[in-house]
């Protein structure tokens, strides 16, 4: 079973940007979500890249996330892989934790790219969102059937964790509450 540690995870937060968000069914929850991936990802040590799809138009990530996204790359190719600026040495012995918006589109392409290149893909179902429900689900479905795993952002952190005793524990609870 592949699970993450935070030291080898690194925490895609893919389009989750201002002008997507009033469009995307349950972007609110997927947002929140997503700040707790990203909170535990800095409390733990794992490694966050933000991307921004076609920011001129979508544009900056949502002020949620902002502290997160000082160098965000911006893209117009829905795969993140395939951006001029995405840092490709940094999949090397990283486990992807994936979280974002249009989780049919930009989330579905980035994963199959990264299971194509033999990666292993958590995603976080919670943390990303579509403009319409089904989408999302099937979506979701698709990944897992090639191979992506499909977790929960508690999930995702208790498993960075790894046990009561870590000094982080109570940090990372109080991100679940």
């Amino acid at each position: 079973m592949l699970t993450a540690a935070p030291e080898s995870s690194l925490l895609l937060l893919i389009d989750l940007q201002t002008r997507l968000a009033p469009a995307i069914d349950g972007a609110e929850a997927a947002i929140a979500n997503a700040r707790r991936l990203a909170e535990g990802a800095r409390l733990l040590g794992a490694e966050i890249l933000v991307t921004e799809q076609n920011p001129e138009k979508l544009g900056p990530t949502v002020p949620a996330l902002a502290e997160f996204a000082s160098a965000p790359i911006d893209k117009m190719c829905f795969d993140v892989c395939a951006a001029p600026r995405f840092p490709k040495e940094m999949l090397a012995g990283w486990t992807a934790v994936v979280a974002g918006f249009e989780t049919h589109v930009c989330v579905l392409q980035t994963v199959a790219a990264l299971l194509s290149q033999g990666r292993p893909v958590l995603v976080a179902a919670d943390a990303v969102g579509s403009r319409r429900a089904e989408s999302k689900e099937i979506a979701l479905r698709r990944m897992e059937r090639a191979g992506a795993v499909v977790v929960t952002t508690e999930m995702v952190l208790f498993e960075w964790l790894g046990s009561a005793d870590h000094p982080r524990f109570r940090d990372i609870s109080r991100l679940v509450r």
